[in-house]
């Protein structure tokens, strides 16, 4: 029987050979992303982070979600 031989992963970065420095633009993108983010620390930031969260908790386990919906709206119409 064959064994292939162990392949040592090939790496590859957006460098193409040379240093991986940030470019003046690049900062420049990152300086506005931060003063957006400062700017999004209102009263209702906390309200939001806890909505996205809710969201991305929901979507990614929409079947699951729709079911305990549906056993909850059936036992609350079964009780009443």
């Amino acid at each position: 029987m064959h064994t292939p031989p162990i392949t040592v992963p090939q790496w590859s970065t957006a460098s193409f050979g040379d240093s991986a420095d940030t470019s003046p633009m690049e900062l420049s993108a990152l300086g506005a992303h931060m003063a957006a983010c400062k700017t999004l620390t209102g009263r209702l930031f906390a309200a939001r982070c806890a909505a996205e969260a809710m969201h991305g908790f929901v979507a990614s386990r929409i079947v699951t979600t729709l079911v305990v919906a549906a056993l909850l709206i059936g036992a609350i119409s079964f009780i009443f």
